[in-house]
């Protein structure tokens, strides 16, 4: 067990009030709040070691240097990659996404291949995949959602065949709320001899992740999920194919040599990483990874199911509400997707506000998801480590008192 009310301590943000109401955020799938310790990391090297990394010879640039590649390591220790080598610093799991479709899609996929997807994925697992097949005359497939709201593994069965290359799937939706069994989908595609490519965002901050024991090729996430800054995240390759794969930038930092027509590259991890790099925002993420570690990722994924067991039972009962996705809490993430009838979600969510309740609403970045079920966009609330049965509690009361106000105009 965690103590949520203790752990929140450490989120200055949280302690302030919201059109006159105490603040209740519940929009942790867009992006987490930070703690002190992480806020103070990025102070720190800012204000002690502030300089570029890998080049410099003097103490800051070697004090810089330093802890950045001890950064890259603790992300290796945290999903138990084989080698440091293994694991590239990028902007987030929007670019990791799109370097793999670029560098390996265009050197493993040809006319008539096939890429499979599922209609769950989130537009930055999407839109990479469609440019892909349409460069190489390539066929992107989609993989059903059962009625419950599970990924149709028969349908998984089906789409991947010995014509596919890649699969690229979320291991957890970040609007059904559901973990997808990406070990057995990597099972399936090396199978047929294709790659599999796991979009972690809602994952890696929520539980124990270990890419060997899922045996994912590739592996995204983003640092601002999960306690970190924006604009750091981090993209897992097995070396193999790394070392086969050309980089999608180049500049300083990249190189090895650089004659008048032709460069070479250095080597794993940093022959991905051109140009000076997000270096306080890769230190302070090693900073979040040492915060939810402390904590222990197995605790935050039981406070979580704990969290779910207790706020989902209270949203189903409410009348003309829907919750999307699997309705038994023990096949559902901190990821709640709502919508309550004859309201717009934007309405529900300003109504919300007003109650001091953050949570998030439109597509979600998820239009054929949306598309699929139905549906124009929903309401969504995510949990975190931070939040309590209180947080929960707020969110009943203020759904109830949004919904009489909009059925009799009056709270």
């Amino acid at each position: 067990m965690i103590n949520a009310d203790k752990i929140r301590q450490q989120f200055p943000i949280l302690f302030q009030e919201v059109n006159d109401e105490p603040l209740v955020y519940l929009d942790n799938a867009a992006t987490t709040q930070k703690p002190k310790a992480v806020l103070d990391r990025l102070t720190y090297y800012y204000e002690h070691d502030n300089a570029n990394v890998h080049r410099g010879v003097h103490t800051l640039a070697e004090r810089a240097t330093k802890d950045y590649e001890a950064a890259r390591e603790k992300v290796r220790a945290f999903i138990n990659a084989k080698e440091t080598a293994e694991t590239l610093f990028t902007r987030g799991t929007t670019t990791s996404l799109n370097w793999v479709a670029k560098s390996y899609g265009d050197l493993a996929v040809e006319a008539g291949d096939e890429i499979v997807i599922s209609y769950m994925e989130h537009h930055s697992n999407i839109i990479p995949w469609q440019q892909l097949a349409e460069r190489k005359g390539a066929t992107l497939k989609y993989i059903e959602i059962t009625a419950d709201g599970f990924l149709d593994m028969e349908s998984a069965k089906q789409q991947i065949t010995d014509k596919t290359k890649i699969v690229s799937i979320a291991h957890v939706s970040n609007v059904l709320g559901v973990i997808n069994p990406v070990a057995e989908l990597a099972e399936l595609a090396h199978s047929h001899d294709a790659v599999l490519v796991v979009d972690g965002a809602q994952a890696v901050p929520h539980m124990p992740v270990d890419v060997q024991a899922i045996d994912a090729d590739f592996y995204a996430f983003s640092g601002h999920k999960m306690c970190g800054p924006t604009g750091i995240g981090v993209l897992y390759g097995k070396r193999e194919l790394l070392d086969q794969m050309e980089p999608v930038e180049y500049g300083g930092e990249m190189i090895d040599f650089v004659n008048l027509y032709d460069s070479t590259w250095k080597e794993l991890p940093w022959k991905f990483e051109a140009g000076t790099p997000n270096i306080a925002g890769a230190i302070a993420l090693g900073a979040a990874i040492d915060f939810l570690t402390e904590i222990g990722l197995e605790k935050i994924h039981q406070h979580e199911a704990e969290l779910v067991a207790y706020v989902l039972p209270k949203l189903l009962a409410i009348e003309g509400l829907t919750v999307y996705g699997p309705q038994d809490p023990a096949h559902h993430t901190g990821v709640l997707a709502f919508n309550l009838d004859g309201l717009h979600p934007h309405d529900t969510a300003t109504a919300l506000d007003m109650e001091g309740v953050a949570v998030r609403a439109g597509h979600h970045c998820a239009q054929p998801l949306l598309k699929y079920l139905n549906i124009p966009a929903t309401a969504r609330a995510s949990f975190y480590l931070y939040n309590t049965k209180a947080d929960a509690d707020r969110l009943i009361e203020a759904i109830l008192a949004t919904k009489e106000f909009f059925q009799h105009g009056s709270i």
